[in-house]
């Protein structure tokens, strides 16, 4: 008996070949012609086809016999339980798909949801790193001074030996960790309460309900917590004030998770020495926004996890989790719908 795996985003040839490769069973339904077009590489949006009436025939056929989605169907996510009625398991290619399933209504359906977690650790971390090596080694006065031809000795900062605390000790936050405390950081991690964390690097590990002291005196602070009720305006006013003077933020978990305009005062007065954010309270940053012109902020348009290689390892994960669905082992980073992630 076949099993029918719709590929519902876009996803280049070869790894559409890999994924019906994965055993005799697999049966691919694959029609690039009525998927969005991507803008750049791996993305899993894109540009939505405006299909006739035929076109959205044979789509709503696809849907109809699909037992495994490869992402969520861009059409009408919310009706994926009445459009799919074979569909048991939806592959998702973002690590935090929470907020998606509950504006959706999904959250209340039978089907299995799993996530991208892991996929995006090591870009993450990357770009983490450089936003507080930006500020740390002083390229924004670099970058004026070149622009003004100006040559003036300075004396900057060192990374190792300075207390970075990273909230969220997921797969990501996990891999930030690492890489900080690779370069003789003094790691602290910030979890769930009641968690035993051992994490390779991590000097001291504190709960959610520590924030504050964990934050205190802290050089940088890197955000990789997924969204919940629990982390929504986790970071205010009095969590910024506990910081180091000329501390550095960076935010690669979700807008919420920071009170923004307190961000932007801190940033304003000098308190902050700079912001590297790839997330906002508000997607894509409007026009208004005073973020836009600081220059002690980075802007990065949700693009952090997005690297050239992202298709392929998402293919990884989607057939492992396939063989071990035809095996009927556990699969991997399943989405809990009581935690949000």
């Amino acid at each position: 008996m076949s099993l029918k795996v719709l590929i519902a985003s876009p996803l280049e040839a070869e790894h559409v070949k890999t994924i019906a490769a994965t055993d005799p069973r697999v049966e691919v339904l694959h029609e690039p012609d009525l998927l969005p077009t991507p803008r750049y590489t791996a993305d899993h949006v894109g540009v939505r086809p405006g299909l006739a009436e035929p076109e959205l025939r044979r789509w709503r056929d696809l849907l109809a016999q699909a037992d495994i989605s490869f992402d969520f169907d861009w059409w009408e996510p919310a009706r994926m339980p009445a459009n799919c009625p074979e569909l048991r398991w939806v592959q998702a290619t973002s690590a935090g798909i929470g907020q998606f399933v509950d504006r959706h209504g999904l959250a209340g359906s039978d089907l299995v949801f799993t996530t991208a977690a892991g996929t995006h650790a090591g870009p993450l971390a990357e770009f983490a790193l450089m936003g507080v090596l930006h500020f740390v080694k002083g390229v924004p006065d670099l970058r004026r001074w070149q622009a003004r031809r100006h040559w003036e000795r300075y004396t900057t900062r060192s990374l190792a030996g300075s207390r970075v605390v990273v909230v969220g000790l997921g797969g990501i936050g996990r891999r930030v960790a690492e890489v900080f405390a690779a370069l003789s950081a003094r790691v602290v991690g910030v979890g769930r309460p009641g968690r035993e964390y051992d994490v390779p690097g991590l000097a001291e590990a504190r709960s959610f309900t520590e924030i504050r002291e964990a934050l205190t005196g802290a050089d940088a602070l890197v955000l990789a917590c997924p969204l919940t009720d629990e982390t929504r305006g986790l970071i205010g006013l009095a969590e910024l004030a506990a910081l180091a003077p000329g501390a550095v933020v960076v935010n690669i978990a979700r807008g919420p998770v920071i009170d923004e305009p307190a961000l932007v005062d801190a940033l304003s007065s000098g308190r902050l020495g700079g912001a590297c954010l790839d997330v906002f309270a508000e997607e894509p940053l409007p026009a208004r926004s005073p973020l836009w012109a600081m220059d002690n902020v980075i802007v990065s348009p949700h693009s952090a996890s997005t690297v050239d290689a992202e298709n392929a390892l998402l293919t990884e994960l989607f057939t492992d989790n396939l063989r071990r669905w035809l095996a009927g082992r556990p699969l991997r980073n399943v989405f809990d719908r009581e935690k949000g992630y």
